[in-house]
C-alpha cells in the first residue's frame, strides 16, 4: 500500500503564503512528492498594498481579486475555506471552526486536518494599542471587506454633502488618518486624488476644496519614522502642497464619534477616521497549544523559520518575530521580506522531505519605495540592490513609479508567471481608456 504523500499545511493565503502554496504545488504537488493544503477565511486573495486604492475608490476590488479554488486547482493544491481555533502538536492536529451564514445556521461543520509539517502566514492586523473608542468609531485596512466598507462611507459622505445649497462657510467633510507610516500617509494621498475625481462627474456641488479637510496625525517628529528622513522630508512636501495638513509628536488619547483627542489636549474633528498607527499579529496565534509568541502575538521562530518548540511548525511574514542576523532586532513586517521567506522555505520544504539540514533566512534589505498616487513616488533602493556593496540611492518621480509598480507585478510574476504578467500588462494597457477611474457604488 502506497503510503500517504507528506502532508504541508499553510495557513493564511495573504501574499507570501499564496505564493508559497502556489511554489509547492507546481514543485512537489503536481509530482505527488506532497500534499499542499491552503487556507483562508476569504475565498478570494487581493494583494493588501492595494487595500488604499479600494478603499479611496480607484481600484475596483472585483476586478483584480484572485479566486483560491481557481487558483488552486491550476497549481496542484488545494484550498480549505475557513479559520482555525485550535491546535494538538502531539497528534499533528489542526482544528478548523465552523462556517456560518447571516443566520448562524451551520454551513460548513468543525474539521480537523492533520498535517506533517504546518506553516502559518496570517499577516498582520492593526493594532489599537487599547487606546479607548478606536474599534467603535474607527475604520481599519485589514482586509478587502474593510476597504470595501470605507469606500461606501465616503461616497455617502461625499454624496451627502455635494446635494447642500452652500458651503456653510466651513469644512463639512474631515478626514482623520491615524498614523503616518506607508498606509496612512498613501492612503492621504489617494483619497484627495479619488475626491478631486469625484468632483468632475457632474454632482450638484461638487464640494470646494476647502469643504474637505485632510488631516493625519503621528506620535513621532516626522512622517515615515522608519524610513530615512530625507524620504520623509520629500514626503512631507508632498503632502502639504495637495492640502494634507500633518500633525507629528501628537499621540491619540481617545477617539470618539466626533474626532480624535490628543494627549496634549488637542482635539481633531472628523466624520471620517482612519486607524493605521501600527500592527500586530492575530490573537489566535496565542492559543497554539503552548507555541511561543510574543507581546503583540507573533510567533517567535528561528533563523530557520521554524517555532522555538516545534520543528514541524514554521512560521513568517508579519506574524512571525524573526531574528536578524548580527543584530538585537527582529525582521522588519515588510512586504519584501515575506516574499524572501516564501522563497527560501521551499527550498526548506525541499530539504525537509530529504531529511536534510535546513537553510537559515538572512533578511536583504532591497530599499523603501511610497507611491503618493499621481502626485509623486519617492523612495531608496539600497546599494547590494544596485550592484553595489554599501550605500543608499535615493530615487523619485518617475524611475520612483516604475520600480513601485514592478513590486506588483512580482508577486503576479510569482503567482502566474511571465507569459501571463506580460498579456496582462499588455491587455490592461489597451483597454484603460473605456475604463472609469472610479469606482462610485
Amino acid at each position: 500500500m502506497t503510503p500517504d504523500p507528506h502532508h504541508i499545511v499553510i495557513v493564511g493565503g495573504g501574499a507570501g503564503g499564496l505564493e508559497l502554496a502556489t511554489k509547492l504545488g507546481d514543485k512537489f504537488g503536481k509530482r505527488n512528492k506532497a500534499a499542499i493544503t491552503l487556507i483562508d477565511i476569504a475565498p478570494t486573495h487581493l494583494w493588501k498594498p492595494l487595500l488604499h486604492e479600494v478603499a479611496a475608490g480607484t481600484l475596483d476590488s472585483n476586478v483584480d481579486e484572485l479566486n483560491y479554488l481557481s487558483h488552486a486547482r491550476t497549481h496542484h493544491f488545494r484550498f480549505r475555506l475557513g479559520t482555525v481555533d485550535g491546535l494538538n502538536r502531539k497528534r499533528r492536529e489542526l482544528y478548523m471552526a465552523a462556517i456560518l451564514d447571516e443566520q448562524a445556521n451551520e454551513i460548513v461543520p468543525r474539521r480537523t486536518l492533520r498535517y506533517d509539517t504546518l506553516i502559518f502566514a496570517v499577516g498582520s492586523i492593526t493594532n489599537d494599542f487599547g487606546i479607548p473608542g478606536v474599534r467603535e468609531h474607527c475604520l481599519f485596512l485589514d482586509t478587502r471587506e474593510q476597504a470595501d466598507r470605507f469606500h461606501r462611507k465616503l461616497l455617502n459622505r461625499y454624496f451627502n454633502i455635494s446635494c447642500r445649497q452652500d458651503s456653510s462657510g466651513g469644512s463639512q467633510m474631515n478626514i482623520a488618518i491615524a498614523g503616518a507610516g506607508a498606509t496612512g500617509v498613501e492612503l492621504a494621498a489617494e483619497l484627495r486624488r479619488a475626491l478631486k475625481i469625484m468632483g468632475t462627474h457632474g454632482l450638484e456641488r461638487p464640494p470646494a476644496d476647502d469643504e474637505i479637510k485632510f488631516t493625519l496625525i503621528e506620535a513621532a517628529d516626522r512622517v515615515l519614522p522608519a524610513l530615512p528622513p530625507k524620504i520623509s522630508n520629500n514626503v512631507a512636501e508632498v503632502l502639504d502642497r495637495i492640502g494634507v495638513q500633518v500633525l507629528v509628536n501628537e499621540c491619540i488619547a481617545q477617539a470618539d464619534a466626533g474626532g480624535f483627542r490628543m494627549e496634549s489636549g488637542r482635539y481633531v474633528p472628523a466624520e471620517v477616521k482612519v486607524w493605521a498607527a501600527g500592527i500586530k499579529a492575530p490573537e489566535f496565534l496565542n492559543r497554539l497549544d503552548g507555541l511561543e509568541t510574543n507581546r503583540i502575538n507573533q510567533l517567535v521562530v528561528r533563523p530557520t523559520l521554524q517555532t522555538t518548540r516545534d520543528d514541524a511548525i514554521f512560521a513568517f511574514g508579519d506574524c512571525a518575530s524573526c531574528p536578524r542576523e548580527g543584530t538585537n532586532e527582529t525582521v522588519p513586517p515588510r512586504a519584501q521580506a515575506a516574499h524572501q521567506q516564501a522563497s527560501i522555505l521551499v527550498t526548506s520544504m525541499r530539504r525537509r522531505l530529504a531529511g536534510q539540514p535546513l537553510p537559515e533566512y538572512i533578511y536583504k534589505d532591497y530599499g523603501s519605495l511610497v507611491n503618493l498616487s499621481r502626485f509623486g513616488t519617492v523612495g531608496s533602493l539600497m546599494g547590494n540592490l544596485m550592484g553595489r556593496q554599501a550605500g543608499t540611492i535615493m530615487i523619485e518621480g518617475w524611475l520612483a513609479r516604475m520600480a513601485y509598480l514592478m513590486l506588483y507585478k512580482m508577486h503576479l510574476w510569482a503567482l502566474h508567471g511571465p507569459g501571463w504578467v506580460v498579456l496582462s500588462t499588455l491587455g490592461n494597457w489597451l483597454t484603460r481608456s473605456g475604463k472609469p477611474q472610479l469606482k462610485l457604488h
